[in-house]
């Protein structure tokens, strides 16, 4: 292979925290804390109880130690069992023209190999924007090459297999090698499948981490590999903007514990509820206009809380009872609540034909709800919050995001703690570290 052939691998092993724009700084901070309340709601899941129980099960116990958990792993162990709750509870970033999640596709393994070496904060901030640049690209040209919308797990393993490589010390013949390991064993989701038909194969995410990290295994013991999507020439375009075009900056946030396809009516139905000072006990029926592609979300009576995530019903009765969608709204526990499932009957869905015409560029809804008393109130068209063009969104909008969503589980102070050290780029503090004073907090 040429010099010239290794422009992915030279951009993501140069990469350096100082040398990064103002911007693209604070939205990396934004990423870590927001990636860490996904992780900590993730450790309370069943999901990532699985992930444990399955590290265990292949004897991958070693000192690294994982987020919420008194449990430490290998680098494989702590990647599968991280790679089980990040996504668990459906709360990480996203990318519209990818429709998935890049964050969580490649959180697991980059936190465990960060840990695992015990780098300073300032290089784990710094492969995670290397990881959110490269793996975007990849998952582009990987919907082009392929004609089918794969989702999260797939792009998933080029990014853990990127992050891990890089925190490893890979030169770039090795990083080269294991992400052309990783690019032909990523796992090709098919996503919607997954939401007609909700489970815990949502967006795949633990078998991306599981691809990326072993890649990289692979690549340490001998396996060769040849060739990945972003080598072919076909694909370069991807690369010309490198280091100019900051695909972290496109990035949209959740504030909701559900797919981002329910987004818009949810935050549509709570605003209505207060400009209009009106309970759930006063509503009749609520019509929802929104994308084709979020009409065919499910609609069931949920059973465990893959099924109420991704739902289009569930979120938003629960938003028009609690006015809220986070963890209390979707765990298992809350999924008998007689309240929501006699609001989901009240709920209809509608495909609005200007607005399926701005998928996926925009996801766009309204709504129109009527109470009981026989007036009628109608939303304006939203998107949902935290969409990169929203002007309230910076690192202050992730600190409130995270401060409401741990609440269930963490004392104020211990919220404050955490963001604290989350939010110092400066500190020289070891990951390793830096992971023990996070669950040290997770305990007040």
């Amino acid at each position: 292979m040429s010099e010239a052939n290794y422009g992915v691998e030279i951009f993501a092993l140069n990469a350096r925290w100082e040398e990064f724009p103002d911007e693209v700084r604070e939205h990396a901070l934004m990423c870590s804390l927001d990636l860490l309340g996904a992780l900590i709601l993730g450790s309370y899941g069943r999901q990532f109880a699985i992930g444990e129980r399955l590290a265990q099960s292949v004897g991958l116990n070693g000192n690294v130690p994982i987020i919420g958990s008194s449990n430490t792993y290998n680098l494989l162990g702590a990647a599968i069992a991280m790679g089980h709750s990040c996504n668990s509870f459906d709360i990480d970033d996203g990318h519209r023209q990818i429709q998935g999640h890049p964050g969580t596709s490649f959180i697991a393994g980059v936190m465990a190999a960060a840990v695992s070496q015990n780098v300073r904060y300032a290089d784990y901030l710094s492969t995670l924007v290397v990881c959110y640049e490269l793996t975007i690209r990849w998952a582009l040209a990987m919907q082009e090459e392929y004609g089918y919308l794969h989702s999260t797990g797939a792009y998933g393993a080029f990014g853990t297999a990127l992050g891990v490589g890089r925190l490893l010390g890979f030169d770039k013949r090795q990083l080269n090698n294991a992400l052309s390991i990783a690019d032909f064993h990523a796992p090709m989701t098919p996503v919607m499948r997954s939401v007609e038909h909700p489970s815990m194969n949502k967006d795949g995410v633990p078998f991306g981490a599981l691809v990326g990290t072993m890649a990289v295994l692979e690549t340490i013991n001998g396996s060769t590999g040849k060739i990945h999507i972003l080598e072919k020439p076909e694909y370069a375009r991807h690369l010309d903007n490198l280091g100019k075009v900051w695909h972290i900056l496109e990035l949209y946030y959740k504030p909701y514990a559900c797919c981002r396809w329910a987004h818009q009516p949810i935050k549509a139905v709570i605003d209505l509820m207060k400009e209009y000072s009106f309970r759930y006990t006063d509503v009749d029926k609520v019509m929802v206009y929104t994308f084709r592609s979020a009409t065919r979300l499910s609609k069931i009576e949920p059973s465990n809380t893959d099924e109420a995530q991704y739902n289009i019903a569930w979120p938003v009765a629960s938003a028009l009872v609690y006015g809220d969608v986070g963890y209390q709204q979707v765990r298992d526990e809350a999924l008998k609540d007689e309240r929501v499932l006699d609001m989901m009957k009240r709920l209809s869905f509608v495909v609005d034909p200007v607005l399926e015409s701005q998928f996926p560029e925009k996801r766009l809804a309204y709504v129109e709800i009527c109470l009981k008393s026989g007036s009628c109130c109608k939303s304006r068209i939203y998107e949902a919050p935290g969409e990169p063009e929203d002007p309230d969104l910076n690192l202050g909008w992730i600190e409130d995001k995270f401060r409401r969503i741990t609440k269930p589980m963490l004392k104020a102070e211990s919220r404050e703690e955490i963001i604290r050290l989350v939010t110092d780029s400066g500190s020289e503090i070891g990951m390793k570290d830096w992971v023990i004073k996070i669950n040290a907090a997770l305990k007040k």
